[in-house]
């Protein structure tokens, strides 16, 4: 039968239940289980989709076109399964589908209340990512526990114990150790006062996860098993690791793994060596490289986790330390006078909707163009590496896109004549993987080792087919296209180091022990630079494809 974790925090948001989770995750994968995780969130939007990064940071796109919580990305990159939409759940999108209900007369007139009919769709969404194919059900439930807003969850995990078997669930609550400096000491007393709000709603934890900046002493986790009626083998101290991947192996040595599976009843051996060799691969990752990030949210760097995220990976891979620019857009044209941009190794222009912000990434793409810095466009990046190119190496003064400038004389950037009756009656974007077909012999095609690729995408606006073969003659390579040949996928420049955009979004599929192979691309074009060297295009040979990740 599938078991069943749930992870809840308590004192302070922020705290990393997210990681915790993925890192549990990962430790009941490497002793052999088949695991997924999901995340409950308390607010009322349907999904992020509609919110502002600034509220919520970045929204991770699922294959099957799911606009989800970031910590969906950590989930991923921790587990390594690619998971779907019902891998996270919002209030707004519970009570949507109860009151759907109620409208078509599912509950035969009775009064529709918080208990039973909320928390038993709830229970039903945690209930339907269990399968044949699924040992253990990890679910991380959103907010803090004394927030309003997440009773509804916290009774239906409650109840949730009693449906599937006390030996089938267990409890794990995140809390914090703070170390006050007058005093000199850890304080116990919110982890107190937080287990004692979770058990005045029922919930008993099985295993507390104490985070703090230095390690708890023994006589701390006593007097924490002690009132908090927890075993002393179930107190676990996260203290500050020193990347995230080293997260798996600090709550190991502490013990958490081997206490949920006694909890649960599971069994098998814990195999780290290859998350052991990650992490001493990232510890020995020293050659320092600079990447600047042109975006519209860098105020707010979660906007772009999983940009920033498959950065890394590719400095893991090529044993290189890349330190990240975050370069406000609408800084950029005065940056270019100040020649900020000069000492950049590479630029990666990522999404992003609206146009504020649009002229400095076109700017930035015309200095990465003319000055042979390594470039890497990201959804609206590859649109406006598209509207550079127009304008300033095709001759089509005034190229832009339609969500721009309606009013353009070369709208190398449109809505589709099939989509445009579908945006006007609500639709909104193309959402989740799609396939592409690579030119033979391209830098696309030799990035990923393959010609057929699937990326995940979220946009509404693609590159405008009727503009295909003036933008062509001037240069610019359409290297990857869909299978119909209708929509191009990706563009690049034969003569230029790396100069590669794309419609998807390959940040999203990228994994710590096995980068996005654009990124790990684009990294090793800008330590050619960094070295000293004009990258040419012949080196991306020097740079052996790696495997496409997992989908």
């Amino acid at each position: 039968m599938t078991k069943y974790i749930f992870v809840t925090g308590g004192v302070t948001s922020s705290l990393g239940k997210g990681l915790t989770a993925s890192s549990l995750g990962r430790l009941l994968k490497c002793r052999g289980l088949r695991v997924t995780i999901q995340k409950l969130d308390p607010y009322i939007n349907v999904d992020p989709g509609t919110m502002n990064p600034f509220e919520h940071g970045e929204v991770f796109v699922t294959d099957d076109g799911g606009e989800t919580d970031l910590d969906l990305g950590h989930y991923e990159r921790f587990i390594d399964e690619n998971l779907s939409q019902d891998s996270n759940a919002t209030t707004g999108s519970i009570y949507q589908t109860v009151l759907a209900a109620e409208r078509r007369g599912v509950f035969l007139g009775r009064t529709v209340q918080v208990i039973p009919h909320i928390t038993d769709e709830i229970k039903r969404r945690i209930t339907r990512l269990a399968s044949d194919e699924v040992d253990v059900v990890i679910t991380e439930v959103g907010g803090t526990v004394g927030d309003i807003e997440i009773l509804p969850f916290l009774e239906a995990i409650r109840q949730f114990r009693k449906d599937v078997g006390r030996e089938n669930v267990c409890y794990v609550h995140v809390t914090l150790v703070p170390y006050l400096g007058p005093s000199g000491e850890q304080k116990t007393k919110p982890t107190q006062h937080s287990v004692t709000e979770l058990r005045s709603r029922g919930i008993q934890p099985d295993a507390i996860v104490c985070r703090s900046d230095g390690p708890i002493p023994e006589s701390l986790k006593v007097k924490i098993s002690n009132l908090c009626d927890v075993p002393l083998r179930g107190v676990v101290n996260a203290i500050d690791a020193r990347h995230l991947y080293e997260i798996p192996l600090v709550l190991h040595d502490e013990g958490l793994d081997d206490e949920v599976c006694r909890i649960l009843g599971l069994a098998g051996q814990t195999d780290l060596s290859a998350w052991e060799a990650l992490v001493a691969r990232i510890d020995a990752s020293v050659r320092p490289v600079r990447v600047g990030v042109i975006g519209k949210y860098v105020s707010l760097p979660d906007a772009y986790l999983s940009v920033a995220e498959a950065l890394h990976h590719a400095g893991y891979e090529h044993g290189a330390r890349v330190g990240i620019d975050w370069i406000q857009a609408e800084d950029v044209e005065g940056l270019l006078a100040e020649g900020r941009l000069r000492d950049l190794d590479a630029v990666v222009i990522p999404g992003g909707f609206g146009e504020r912000g649009i002229e400095g990434k076109v700017a930035a793409a015309g200095y990465a163009r003319d000055h042979g810095v390594p470039c890497l466009g990201l959804c609206l990046g590859m649109q406006v590496m598209t509207i550079e190119f127009a304008r300033n190496a095709a001759g089509l003064a005034g190229a832009n896109s339609s969500e721009f400038d309606a009013s353009s004389p070369h709208k190398v950037i449109d809505l589709m004549d099939t989509q445009r009756d579908v945006i006007e009656l609500g639709g909104t974007m193309r959402l989740g993987v799609y396939p592409a077909r690579l030119a033979a012999g391209s830098v696309v095609a030799r990035c990923y080792g393959r010609e057929l690729v699937y990326e995940r995408h979220r946009h509404r606006y693609e590159f405008n087919p009727r503009y295909r073969g003036r933008l062509e003659a001037a240069g610019l390579v359409c290297s990857g296209v869909s299978p119909d040949d209708r929509l191009v996928e990706f563009v690049e420049l034969a003569d230029h180091p790396f100069w590669v955009g794309t419609q998807a979004h390959p940040e999203f599929k990228s994994r710590p022990d096995r980068p996005s192979p654009l990124f790990r691309a684009l990294v090793g074009a800008a330590l050619q630079r960094a070295d000293g060297r004009r990258p040419r295009l012949l080196d991306l040979d020097d740079i052996a494809a790696s495997p496409q990740p997992a989908g």
